[in-house]
């Protein structure tokens, strides 16, 4: 049968559908990228993945549990959080996709920890245990190289962060925070801003409107 040029051309074009990546796929893309692997790594690393779904406000850790994972967030995001006797919230740290989290002190420590770990959205994340990835380190030297890349840049911002609270001013605290974590920012609700940040909700909505009215007028 014969067939013209421009049905040949139209075949081309048929679009397949859009698969996504699975979790495993879009972590393979994800560290290949940043770490040197060979296919034997990849596959001992992903091997020893464990894959968890998280409900909204579903915790991956609770206060008083020992952790014993390191999480890696594939998609959604995730906060850890202290609650006081009050019931007043403080909020640690955040992790969006591509980003690690655990409770360091209670991961090396093996004792409870001080936290929550909880999914602010509909999260998946893959998860490794402290003695699964003791073994990667000791099988594969480019990721423990990686992770204490990822220790050292924790380490520094915690201490930004000290420097930030003890002689920031509120407003510059909340403009840090927008310029340094913009994703995070789009994602969660004023009032977890302010408890990172160390001010209160109305101070923070006060340099919210002062900020918009300067924009205004210019």
């Amino acid at each position: 049968m014969y067939v013209s040029s421009h049905q040949a051309w139209e075949r081309q074009l048929i679009i397949k559908p859009f698969v996504p990546l699975s979790m495993i796929g879009h972590f393979e893309t994800f560290i290949t990228a940043e770490v040197s692997l060979t296919k034997e790594e990849l596959k001992l690393l992903c091997s020893l993945a464990t894959e968890k779904k998280l409900r909204r406000r579903q915790l991956l850790l609770h206060e008083g549990e020992v952790c014993r994972f390191k999480a890696f967030v594939v998609k959604g995001l995730l906060r850890t959080y202290c609650t006081r006797d009050d019931g007043a919230e403080y909020n640690m740290r955040f992790a969006v996709e591509n980003g690690w989290m655990l409770d360091t002190e209670s991961y090396n420590s093996q004792l409870p920890s001080k936290y929550n770990i909880e999914a602010l959205e509909d999260t998946e994340v893959l998860l490794w245990s402290r003695e699964n990835m003791d073994k990667i380190f000791e099988a594969i030297p480019a990721f423990r190289s990686y992770s204490e890349k990822l220790k050292t840049s924790s380490h520094d911002a915690n201490l930004n962060r000290i420097l930030m609270n003890i002689s920031y001013t509120a407003e510059e605290k909340y403009q840090e925070f927008v310029n340094s974590f913009p994703d995070v920012f789009r994602r969660i609700p004023l009032h977890m801003v302010a408890s990172y940040l160390g001010v209160s909700r109305e101070t923070l909505s006060r340099i919210r409107h002062a900020q918009l009215k300067r924009q205004k007028e210019f």
